[in-house]
């Protein structure tokens, strides 16, 4: 359970955050997911809002880099309401099993190369708080100095919202996988 209420009309808000409520609700089909918590503070739900809609559907950076992401990001949270939120998103764009459990499980086995990458610089901008002068430089061999901040900012976002589920005790949808916390390693 939650540990605020969720924010599902704009009659819970004040009147003044009306026009925020709307816009969140028509870019995204409804205030949903980690929204239904920022509403509680709606300039920040609006903030949050803007810079999702680019990162999630109108930056240049592939969706497999950026699904790849977020599900570190959220493994690396235990962000129960993120995973269950990409998993499916995963399966969709093809990323194998494979990968999808040796993100789960905290390891790079079995993933692909190209996939692995992203999966090491999002781990090593998480635990580290740096990336290895290498992996750097691999990567922004293939991205370019534009979509790695792309991916950058993704996984800074993607941070910004396991931190606000966790904290809110948002649990995932009725139909995401559970990121099962009593089974993963440290």
């Amino acid at each position: 359970m939650a540990r605020l209420p969720h924010i599902t009309s704009k009659d819970q808000i004040d009147a003044r955050h009306h026009g925020a409520y709307d816009a969140i609700a028509a870019s995204r089909g409804a205030v949903q997911g980690p929204f239904l918590m920022f509403m509680h503070s709606p300039e920040v739900a609006e903030r949050v809002a803007h810079l999702g809609a680019y990162v999630r559907f109108e930056g240049s950076l592939d969706m497999r880099v950026r699904v790849l992401a977020a599900m570190t990001v959220a493994r690396a949270f235990h962000a129960m309401y993120v995973w269950g939120a990409q998993t499916g998103g995963a399966r969709r764009l093809g990323v194998p099993e494979e990968t999808i459990t040796a993100i789960r499980e905290d390891h790079s086995r079995g993933i692909a190369p190209a996939d692995a990458e992203i999966v090491e610089f999002t781990r090593q901008l998480l635990r580290k708080h740096r990336v290895d002068d290498a992996l750097f430089k691999k990567m922004h061999a293939r991205f370019g100095n534009d979509e790695m901040v792309q991916l950058t900012t993704a996984i800074g976002y993607y941070t910004l919202l396991g931190m606000t589920v966790n904290a809110c005790e948002l649990e995932p949808g009725d139909d995401a996988e559970v990121l099962d916390l009593s089974t993963l390693p440290a």
